[in-house]
Formats: structure tokens, C-alpha cells, sequence
């Protein structure tokens, strides 16, 4: 953490709200809990949840708590990592902010109104996420090899979901499973680099 006052706050508030993004979980919970004609978290996508419509018997009557819950959570993601950006460094930094932005995209982007630009918009965050905890791995590899080892074991898993869900697309038998492979690994994965950051400054009295 930064010995310099502002930016200690400034890593503080990333730090929280990195530790925030695993609530994620809670809203496709909620939505697919409202769900009419079935929802299948192995073989239906997360975007699905967020489908404003109704088709074949299926209606997502919350969807606009999961296309709110992409967006905020891609503002957190972009912030978090924007005002963690001394820890992160630069790359790291940038990759995490294209992945907010991504998510943020998405969240207006709905599936059922425009299924090109929704794919448009997501597309970064599945690239740009292995990258990120891969490069925060590298970074750390000297200084906590533990967690290094951990962030990059979290990106292999995340990339090889990630090309599996382009692979079978949004229609394979197992598309939601390794969409949630690609996704919420690295929720816990930067929410356990940040806890390691609050408890170093908390060590170190700031």
C-alpha cells in the first residue's frame, strides 16, 4: 500500500471495492429465482438473465436487476482497479478497466434487443480478465509467490472457460457452466489480491 496519505485512500477504496464484486453472484441468483419456463445455470448464459423480453415460454421478469447488476459491477471493476492503479500497475490496471467497461457495456447492450452489439460489448471482458490476473501473478511472483501462483492458476481456468463458452456458443449444452468458469473465479481471485492489500495496511497502520 502507499505510504503517501491520498493515494493509501485512494488504494483503500479500490481495495473495497474489488472485495464488493463477489455480491455479483447474489443478483444472478435473485433474477434467475423469477424466472418463468426454466433457467438452467449449467446450460443457459448469464446474458439470458438479462433478456427483456419473453420467447417460447421464457421471461426474465427481473432483468433489469442483472442488466443494473452489470453495470454496477463493471463500474466497480473500472474504479477498484482505477484507484488501485500504483498496485496493479499500468497493463494490469488497463485490462481491468476495459473489463468494467465491457461489463457496463453489456448491462445496456440486452441479448433479445441486439444479440451483435451485446456480443460486441462483452467480448473484451472475456479476453481482457485472464489477462489481467495472469499479469497480476507475473507482477507478484517476487513479492507474495503464493498468491501468484493463485491469480495465475485463476487465469488459466478463466481463459479456458472463456474459449470454451466461444467454442460451444450460447447454445451449447454446457454454454452457462463455462461462462461462469470464464466469469466468477475472477471475482474471488482480485477480491483476495485486494484483502491481501487491506491487511498490509492495516500492518502498517494505514
Amino acid at each position: 500500500m502507499p505510504t503517501d496519505p491520498t493515494q493509501a485512500r485512494a488504494a483503500r477504496w479500490g481495495a473495497l471495492a474489488l472485495m464488493a464484486r463477489p455480491a455479483y453472484i447474489a443478483t444472478e441468483l435473485i433474477t434467475a429465482a423469477a424466472t418463468t419456463g426454466g433457467y438452467s445455470f449449467v446450460a443457459d448464459s448469464v446474458s439470458k438473465l438479462g433478456e427483456v423480453g419473453s420467447s417460447d415460454g421464457y421471461a426474465s421478469p427481473r432483468h433489469e436487476v442483472m442488466n443494473g447488476s452489470f453495470v454496477g459491477f463493471g463500474v466497480l471493476l473500472a474504479g477498484g482497479a482505477w484507484l488501485s492503479n500504483r498496485e496493479l500497475g499500468p497493463w494490469v490496471t488497463g485490462l481491468l478497466v476495459v473489463s468494467g467497461v465491457s461489463s457496463v457495456a453489456t448491462g445496456l447492450a440486452p441479448l433479445d434487443r441486439d444479440a451483435t452489439l451485446h456480443a460486441i460489448a462483452a467480448t473484451p471482458l472475456f479476453v481482457a480478465q485472464p489477462l489481467a490476473l495472469m499479469g497480476l501473478g507475473h507482477r507478484l511472483r517476487h513479492r507474495q509467490p503464493r498468491l501468484a501462483q493463485a491469480l495465475l492458476a485463476t487465469g488459466v481456468v478463466t481463459a479456458a472457460g472463456a474459449v470454451g463458452f466461444v467454442l460451444t456458443g450460447e447454445d451449447g449444452a454446457a454454454a452457462g457452466a463455462l461462462e461462469r468458469l470464464a466469469l466468477w473465479p475472477v471475482l474471488f481471485g482480485l477480491a483476495g489480491w485486494a484483502w491481501s492489500q487491506r491487511r498490509a495496511g492495516f500492518r502498517d497502520g494505514r
